[in-house]
């Protein structure tokens, strides 16, 4: 296969020949992976903070299988990176599949034999599917011309809105279905994973282009953090993400706090895993339109929304309509971002500058779902109280991501 084709990172050449109708069967490839194979993290997220509950010897502790998965996928990224720079998205997208497999497979024996620590493990080699997943968005872009690329990236993370509506709806059918509470979940995504991995076989990607000679050197990543768009969609993407994650993996323990049922919980995750994928439909039309940007804005303006809602009560509407509103305020802000970051660097950049956007951005979930069970299981003393303190969290990165905006928007062009 050849690997001499223009990217359109770079406007001397512009987008090869066919490039689109190469990235269109790509991007088809790509949706099934993230119905599919994605399934398994809104399954994840719905039982992973109640089985962690459930093997934890501290309350406060419940939501660290989901910390790991995300930390497990940081760790993951910078190498996952550039494995996919000398041999291939292909290659990585398999390696992320087989991950997700060993991960379920050590939860499923956790569980089995009620080891927290064990359970942890299992949650940290998920991480790596976790990770792999993140750059199927990067994928989709690899091979589009300019003015395909935002598309090419929504179309792919749309894929998510199948999986919204098959992880939770499996949920719900597996979560008896052993006499281990949890296991039949885990157990499913193994087979989740091993259905998936035959779709890469269908990818069409060719490996980067090696510099060319007398080429300019690819930035480090300090030099690659010092140029603003970079640094901005870095910190837009990484503060939609880890609001997202922070508010979300509280919902289950929240909802089934405040006194409704496990059912209840996996029907709000299915809205929020919705709302995260059903505006990618018409996401990157909005980005061709109005510019990145502005939608990122309007993605932390949502976000901001959502917070309010929770605040007013933990009534079913308050969660379902606060839920809805943090997927779609997630959705333009971090497509609008990875679109800033997409276009920001060269072919030879690729590898360094998405592992290192994605390290960053996975630490700081991490961090976020560090928090996320510690704020609310162990302040106020009660589900309301917790569930209160999550949401008035966001405020300060909120403000941190919003000046980053403005900052860019009034900075002097070069």
């Amino acid at each position: 296969m050849s690997t001499d084709i223009p990217h359109p990172a770079d406007p001397d050449l512009g987008p090869a020949p066919g490039t689109d109708r190469r990235t269109r069967r790509n991007v088809a490839v790509l949706v099934a992976a993230q119905a599919l194979i994605g399934s398994q993290m809104p399954m994840i997220f719905v039982v992973g903070g109640l089985a962690g509950q459930m093997l934890a010897p501290n309350a406060c502790l419940a939501t660290l299988p989901i910390s790991l998965i995300v930390f497990g996928s940081m760790t993951t990224a910078p190498w996952l990176s550039s494995v996919m720079q000398m041999h291939g998205r292909r290659t990585g997208f398999m390696i992320g599949a087989l991950g997700g497999l060993l991960g379920a497979a050590v939860c499923v024996l956790a569980l089995s034999q009620g080891s927290f620590p064990l359970f942890l493990l299992g949650s940290y080699l998920t991480g790596i599917y976790m990770s792999a997943q993140g750059f199927y968005r990067f994928a989709a872009a690899d091979t589009a011309s300019e003015a395909f690329r935002p598309k090419a990236i929504s179309y792919v993370m749309a894929g998510g809105l199948v999986s919204a509506v098959i992880g939770p709806q499996l949920v719900k059918v597996t979560l008896g279905a052993t006499g281990v509470p949890f296991l039949g979940t885990y157990a499913t995504v193994i087979a989740v994973n091993l259905l998936g991995m035959v779709l890469f076989a269908l990818l069409d990607l060719p490996k980067p282009p090696p510099p060319s000679a007398g080429a300019t050197p690819a930035r480090t990543r300090m030099q690659l953090l010092r140029d603003p768009v970079i640094a901005v969609a870095v910190i837009c993407a990484m503060v939609s993400y880890a609001l997202m994650n922070l508010v979300m993996t509280s919902t289950p323990l929240a909802v089934v706090g405040c006194g409704f049922s496990e059912g209840l919980a996996a029907d709000v995750v299915t809205g929020h895993v919705l709302a995260m994928f059903a505006p990618s439909f018409f996401t990157g039309h909005l980005i061709a339109r109005f510019g990145a940007t502005r939608i990122v804005a309007l993605g932390l303006m949502i976000l901001a929304c959502a917070g309010v809602v929770a605040l007013q009560g933990v009534e079913v509407e308050n969660f379902f309509v606060a839920l809805v509103l943090l997927g779609i305020g997630w959705n333009f802000g971090f497509i609008g971002a990875t679109t800033m970051l997409a276009g920001a660097h060269a072919p030879e950049e690729r590898g360094r500058v998405q592992g290192l956007n994605d390290m960053i951005v996975f630490g700081c979930v991490t961090l976020a779902s560090l928090a996320s069970g510690g704020l609310m299981n162990c302040t106020g003393g009660s589900a309301e109280a917790g569930w209160s303190a999550v949401n008035l969290a966001m405020v300060p990165f909120l403000t941190l991501a919003g000046g980053a905006l403005i900052w860019l928007a009034l900075r002097p062009a070069d």
